[in-house]
């Protein structure tokens, strides 16, 4: 099966067969982004993206917003750069804490937290790569409570996450926010899947 890395227009479905089938939408996409949600630490969780979980938004924030087929350039120009090319992994991870002043608190020490993200294995580490809003640089000193982050892989790098039982641990060491989480087996073999 050839590894899908870009929604195109052909992709879009009609909005009223979007609507009639969004259940169903949502259901299989719950069970894909089961084996692709890590929590690292108390209130940090990485989603790792795919062109699924991609596609899925695109077609939300065109039901949402009903912007019509003026709306579709600028979704696919804001998500296609979140789906792996083939030799990467992508990953927005959100800041999660529910009470908003405590949030707001807690982003003020968090400044630079994108640049910390890094994944582990065998001899390998590899470091996270900003995806960069140029229409929205970081507030000095502040964080976003949604980043993106790019991991760039290695061929040989890929053939060592490719193999069973490889143990992998997802990590962010920011001085106020240094944690660690060892990816499931399960979650190993869904982000294998998103190399070309």
């Amino acid at each position: 099966m050839t590894l899908k890395t870009e929604i195109t227009r052909a992709d879009i479905l009609p909005p009223e067969v979007y609507a009639r089938e969004r259940a169903e939408h949502r259901r299989a996409i719950v069970a894909i982004k089961r084996h692709r949600r890590v929590p690292v630490g108390p209130f940090i969780t990485f989603y790792f993206e795919n062109y699924a979980t991609m596609w899925f938004q695109v077609h939300e924030m065109l039901h949402i917003e009903q912007g019509g087929e003026a709306q579709i350039p600028d979704e696919l120009a804001a998500y296609n750069p979140l789906i792996p090319k083939g030799e990467e992994l992508v990953a927005t991870f959100m800041v999660e804490i529910d009470e908003p002043e405590r949030r707001k608190r807690t982003l003020m020490t968090l400044g630079g937290i994108e640049e910390t993200a890094f994944l582990r294995f065998g001899p390998h580490t590899i470091a996270g790569v900003p995806e960069r809003d140029p229409a929205r640089p970081p507030a000095e000193g502040k964080a976003s409570s949604v980043q993106f982050v790019h991991f760039p892989f290695t061929r040989e790098q890929i053939a060592l996450f490719r193999t069973p039982g490889t143990e992998v641990t997802l990590g962010l060491r920011h001085p106020h926010y240094s944690h660690m989480a060892i990816l499931p087996e399960t979650t190993r073999a869904a982000l294998a899947e998103d190399f070309a």
